[in-house]
């Protein structure tokens, strides 16, 4: 396994792509303006897809592999239906690995002192997601013909419904391979991750999240386990930048606000082994 560089190039469209619990669920900012997506808020959509077994992207997913994959190795720790006595006995019992996808890619932090098989840290890392351009956040009241109250014909939720108006946001990501061998990562865990990026979002879709698309999923392989090339540079080659002629300081409001790298620069490219958008792939594959 080689280290790499991922970068997520995330459009939002009147939509709230991660609600802050501490201000009523606003879309989270900076202080400067600028959306957040929490790595937390990411991850779940991803582990919400591999626990869906009956779901349609686990479905094509997991037959598109050479094996197919078996369930009993991608079940999901961070589970609201975990039976934690039943995680604390496959700890002891040196089975825990085996079991559970999102522990071995992510890490954890749940398992009891002392016990056999602790997984600390993962092997991919995601960083804060975070808007190119300041966001403006529309609230506006829904109402409702029924009532959510059993006293009342009707229901109202004053500025409950909180968006981002337009935003592109950029998430990077990293695959440190110096932690697979405590972690129990596999290649095949990490062939599973860039399957499922492109889906996100569009599989995970809900009444506050309609539109958000990953317009780009960059996932760049080093030569090395070490690295060939620094982060940064991949990054920063492949971060969106406001068209020079408008004002970068006011929030956008289409896609075409922006000038988007569609390539890794030539100078780029012989440093590393592979430079691949995800999304770019996973469309040419169902063309």
């Amino acid at each position: 396994m080689n280290r790499a560089t991922g970068l997520l190039i995330i459009e939002v469209v009147n939509s709230n792509p991660n609600g802050n619990p501490d201000q009523e669920s606003d879309p989270r900012l900076r202080p400067d303006a600028r959306g957040l997506i929490s790595p937390v808020s990411f991850k779940r959509k991803l582990r919400d897809l591999v626990e869906d077994k009956d779901g349609p992207v686990w479905k094509q997913i997991s037959r598109s592999f050479a094996t197919q994959l078996d369930p009993a190795r991608f079940q999901i720790l961070e589970s609201r239906e975990r039976d934690w006595d039943t995680v604390s006995k496959e700890a002891k019992a040196g089975t825990f690995k085996d079991h559970y996808w999102d522990a071995r890619l992510f890490g954890n932090t749940f398992l009891e002192e002392g016990l056999s098989e602790h997984i600390r840290t993962g092997v991919v890392q995601f960083g804060l997601g975070i808007s190119v351009s300041p966001v403006a956040i529309d609230r506006q009241t829904t109402t409702k013909k029924a009532g959510a109250e059993k006293a009342k014909d009707r229901g109202m939720a004053p500025l409950a419904y909180r968006i981002v108006e337009h935003g592109v946001y950029v998430m990077p990501y990293f695959v440190n391979p110096t932690a697979a061998g405590k972690s129990g990562c596999t290649g095949e865990d990490i062939q599973l991750l860039t399957h499922l990026i492109p889906y996100a979002y569009t599989q995970t879709a809900s009444y506050i999240r309609p539109s958000i698309n990953i317009r780009h999923a960059w996932h760049i392989e080093h030569k090395s386990p070490l690295g060939s090339c620094p982060d940064f540079l991949l990054t920063e080659s492949l971060t969106p930048k406001r068209r020079k002629e408008l004002d970068t300081d006011t929030p956008s409001k289409s896609w075409a606000d922006y000038n988007v790298p569609e390539s890794l620069p030539v100078e780029l490219t012989s440093r590393v082994a592979s430079a691949i958008d995800l999304v770019k792939k996973a469309w040419t594959a169902t063309a």
